[in-house]
């Protein structure tokens, strides 16, 4: 039935949601001095396919893939490339600044759907991006060359290759029609295998089975993945998705605070107020979307 106005239990699963991923950063981060980041980037990422084939059969999905080659693809940018280029980012990156930097997909994804899909950039959006390359800058600071370079140039490239994950995600659902959480699911285990292939041909240290390497894990397979992925599937079915979007602010604002107080990454002042423009123009961008959706007739939630 037709709910016009979002139950209190819609907003705590968005929030727990934004918890679980805004901290996994502190997680991803710590768990490196027990495991070289591509040894851990494969494991995780084919645990955490497997929670989400257990999701759809307990949902009771259709298994059925659609254009094939298209998800591999996807795996591959979202799940492969994405997924390496966080975690090596993480080695000499801090997990707050990192998890910033990611979160500029947005801005990336603005010029790309505009060149690729011929989706024009409008009114506050220009704004946005303005703000958001402003504090850009602010965070890479590249005239005093402050911070690592390549952390920095990981964490910017993770965000442009999720930005061309979202249109090649757009691609598939313009030509077929398919499950969200199936298409995450299959598009997560090219990426693993993929992940895998390469951790094993890679030469790495050997594996520190510390209790807190299988919690990072568990963490990861359990919370981030198969909880988390119900979580918001549950909150794009009780949200309009400009709400859900907003979503997108207090993921990297809490990575950068658990950051901050566990781990002890106090950014500079530059850094801090980069941080707060990229916030504030993923807030107008997410305001602009949930106008722009409210002029559109809202989608049925039965």
């Amino acid at each position: 039935m037709n709910s016009t106005r979002p139950s209190p239990l819609a907003w705590a699963a968005l929030a727990l949601m934004s918890l679980i991923w805004g901290y996994n950063w502190v997680v991803m981060k710590q768990v490196i001095r027990y495991v070289d980041p591509l040894d851990f980037s494969a494991i995780r990422t084919l645990l955490a396919a497997a929670a989400l084939f257990l999701v759809v059969l307990v949902l009771r999905r259709p298994m059925r893939l659609p254009a094939f080659r298209q998800v591999l693809v996807l795996g591959l940018l979202q799940t492969g490339a994405f997924t390496a280029m966080v975690q090596w980012a993480l080695v000499s990156g801090g997990a707050g600044k990192t998890a910033v930097l990611v979160y500029t997909m947005p801005f990336w994804l603005m010029p790309l759907a505009w060149w690729l899909l011929d989706e024009r950039v409008r009114g506050v959006e220009w704004v946005a991006l303005g703000i958001a390359a402003c504090g850009l800058g602010l965070i890479l600071e590249p005239w005093t060359m402050r911070g690592s370079v390549s952390s920095n140039l990981l964490a910017v490239g993770a965000g442009v290759v999720w930005a061309l994950s979202s249109i090649q995600v757009k691609r598939i659902r313009r030509t077929c029609s398919v499950d969200l959480l199936v298409l995450t699911a299959w598009q997560m285990l090219f990426g693993a295998l993929a992940l895998a292939a390469l951790a094993l041909l890679h030469p790495s240290r050997p594996i520190d089975p510390s209790p807190y390497f299988f919690g990072a894990l568990a963490f990861n397979a359990l919370f981030a993945t198969g909880l988390a992925w119900l979580l918001w599937l549950y909150v794009l079915q009780h949200l309009s998705a400009g709400i859900a979007g907003l979503s997108a602010l207090g993921i990297p604002l809490i990575g950068a605070l658990a950051g901050w107080i566990e781990l002890g990454e106090r950014p500079s002042s530059a850094e801090l107020l980069g941080m707060l423009m990229i916030g504030m123009g993923l807030l107008l961008t997410s305001l602009w979307t949930l106008r722009s959706n409210r002029r559109l007739p809202g989608p049925r939630q039965d």
